[in-house]
């Protein structure tokens, strides 16, 4: 038997960041002696193995629970298994697997995906997590678009439609739009109201994500989980969009990496944290605004020594494009702006290099502080091209202690226009799947 697991090397030889299936991360020691130091490829093939059996050993002891729950965490792990195979690793007796699977079953989690080898008489039935079983319903706002889209249980976008628009500041509007959208979209694949076990919301501002209010212009502490319920009644998370990017991306092109900084420049600029595998939100759960912090006059900069100013209102799509705007240059939104790199325009090149710089000021601390293994740079302008990239690694390799940077891979968002709506349904998923989740639910049902 084989567990499916994704592992990732840190700084000690011996040592695994292991990829739970609730997105969790654990530190796990490889039980290597001092004579086999990776000397060879014989060696990292033992150590590999080795971190195999460590990984099927703790997601074995950790399923030995006593509800259903800890069952499909199992099988969301790993391969489909027969009971008997999920009854020897987890050591419960095959009457109490059979009950759990039909359980799980009854709910439609689990489903029969064909039969196992027989060693003699009537082949095993093999069961699997079916991650067609709900939809998740996601809304990525930004400050100039809106994208709605529906996943299944792993995350997979199975619909989707965007508008490239202002986000109203009216958010009943913008809510409104979204879910008829949503709708629209659970009638084209015939699925319906009772399908959705939840909705996730990416939206620019501070949000504290424990009551999924915001302070945003008209959306000050506007209740959307309240008029979301209206609609949808399940689960509701909102978070600031930054962070269900990061989510996105790191879900969908990192996911072995345990400590990651995403950075999205467009019309603002934030930043979202990932240290251990797990997205850090802070006490009230604005950490990472770091378009907020004051940005000290530098020599190099061009600017007027007096001129201190935040990394917004230096450093933005918007605040690039009111300078070449005031320059002659067809620039009203950090798109513009990005049009204008891309075609080669040199003033434009020069204000992202420069911009690239002044964000590498403030990246430098946060390097310092945190050391992260990657920071990924997204947003319009952040995808515009190597300049802004260029810029932000001029200034953070030469500021930042070498340690840090030694390893430090600074580079541009892979994830594509879906990373909002996989972040998005990963973070519902996360609650709504955990073992608690599931035995509440079967309890209710």
């Amino acid at each position: 038997m084989e567990l499916d697991y994704s592992v990732a090397t840190i700084a000690q030889p011996r040592h695994c960041i292991l990829r739970m299936p609730d997105a969790k991360y654990v530190k796990l020691s490889i039980m290597s002696s001092e004579s086999s130091d990776l000397r060879g490829g014989q060696d990292k093939k033992v150590q590999e193995m080795s971190v195999a059996q460590q990984a099927m050993r703790t997601f074995a002891e950790s399923s030995r629970q006593s509800g259903p729950g800890d069952l499909l965490q199992l099988l969301r792990a790993g391969n489909a298994r027969t009971k008997a195979e999920l009854a020897s690793m987890t050591r419960l007796a095959r009457s109490t697997i059979a009950q759990r699977v039909r359980l799980l079953m009854d709910l439609g989690f689990v489903a029969p995906v064909g039969t196992a080898a027989s060693s003699g008489g009537r082949p095993p039935s093999t069961f699997g997590f079916n991650p067609g079983a709900r939809i998740v319903v996601t809304i990525d706002f930004g400050a100039t678009h809106g994208n709605v889209a529906l996943s299944d249980l792993n995350a997979q976008i199975i619909g989707s439609r965007r508008g490239n628009r202002q986000v109203p500041d009216d958010p009943e509007v913008a809510l409104g739009w979204a879910l008829d959208t949503a709708v629209e979209l659970l009638a084209e694949i015939g699925r319906g109201l009772k399908d959705v076990v939840g909705v996730g919301i990416g939206v620019p501002g501070p949000v504290e994500h424990s009551t999924g209010r915001l302070t945003k212009p008209g959306w000050d502490r506007f209740d959307v989980p309240a008029y979301i319920h209206q609609t949808f009644p399940a689960v509701v998370l909102v978070d600031n969009d930054v962070n269900v990017l990061a989510i996105g991306e790191h879900r969908t092109v990192w996911p072995t990496v345990g400590n990651l900084l995403y950075l999205k420049v467009a019309t603002g600029i934030g930043a979202a944290l990932i240290m251990n595998g797990e997205l850090q939100r802070g006490a009230q759960g604005t950490a990472g605004e770091l378009g907020h912090v004051q940005v000290p006059y530098n020599p190099d900069s061009g600017r007027n020594p007096g001129d201190v100013c935040n990394l917004t209102a230096l450093a933005s799509g918007s605040a690039l494009a009111t300078m070449l705007s005031a320059q002659g240059f067809p620039a009203e939104t950090s798109r513009d702006v990005a049009a204008l790199v891309r075609a080669g325009n040199a003033t434009a090149i020069q204000a992202t290099r420069q911009a690239g710089r002044d964000i590498g000021e403030v990246l430098a601390t946060c390097v310092d502080l945190l050391n992260p293994e990657v920071i990924v740079i997204g947003g319009s302008l952040g995808e515009s091209g190597e300049h802004l990239i260029a810029g932000v690694k001029e200034t953070v390799y030469r500021r930042s202690i070498p340690l840090a940077t030694q390893h430090l891979m600074i580079v541009p968002s892979k994830s594509g226009s879906n990373a909002g709506a996989v972040g998005a349904a990963a973070m519902v998923i996360e609650q709504v799947l955990a073992s608690a989740s599931i035995d509440a639910m079967i309890a209710a049902s």
